[in-house]
């Protein structure tokens, strides 16, 4: 069933108070805003144009080391994250997917949206190759930082953040975010 209006509001409001704080980023605020208004069913992994995904920027304790997996379907290193299945609280889609995807406990997330990246999805099996929107939420761990690799991934590492920031390794998003953080919270 489509959305309600209220938590529909709720992601533009999320997406709009990312916009204030990053005003450099008005051209994906505007195309999120954009592809929430034009389709009801937008956090639906089943709408084949795209869906909205909730992912974790998951920093240690101290802020300098980043946890990041290389993806087993995409073969390369990202930050955690997935699919809504329909629920358009993407801060808590983001939270579970951290603990799901490195079996860590006692994680925060952040109220805010850290950053927001479009990216394509190549076809894949029987999926369309498609547009993820990802919002993407700090999440930190408050306790143990001992990590165990889900079946999502190849491996999972901690990074330092001004590796990530630096490395030619990385993707741009990846990079993006690790400066962001840098001038945040420098560790």
């Amino acid at each position: 069933m489509p959305f309600l209006a209220e938590p529909r509001q709720r992601l533009l409001d999320l997406i709009d108070a990312h916009g204030e704080a990053w005003p450099d980023r008005r051209i994906e605020v505007d195309r999120f805003r954009a592809f929430i208004h034009a389709h009801p069913w937008c956090c639906r992994r089943e709408l084949d144009v795209g869906h909205l995904t909730g992912s974790a920027w998951l920093v240690d304790r101290g802020g300098g080391r980043v946890l990041l997996t290389h993806h087993r379907k995409l073969d390369r290193w990202l930050q955690l994250g997935g699919h809504a299945g329909g629920d358009p609280d993407l801060r808590a889609v983001a939270l579970r997917e951290a603990e799901e995807e490195s079996g860590l406990t006692g994680l925060v997330v952040e109220a805010a949206v850290f950053d927001l990246d479009r990216h394509w999805i190549p076809a894949r099996g029987t999926d369309a190759g498609h547009w993820h929107y990802d919002l993407r939420f700090v999440v930190r761990t408050t306790t143990r930082e001992d990590f165990v690799v889900s079946g999502e991934s190849h491996a999972l590492a901690w990074r330092p953040i001004r590796e990530v920031r630096d490395g030619d390794a990385y993707d741009a998003s990846l990079r993006r975010m690790a400066a962001a953080w840098l001038a945040r919270d420098p560790p």
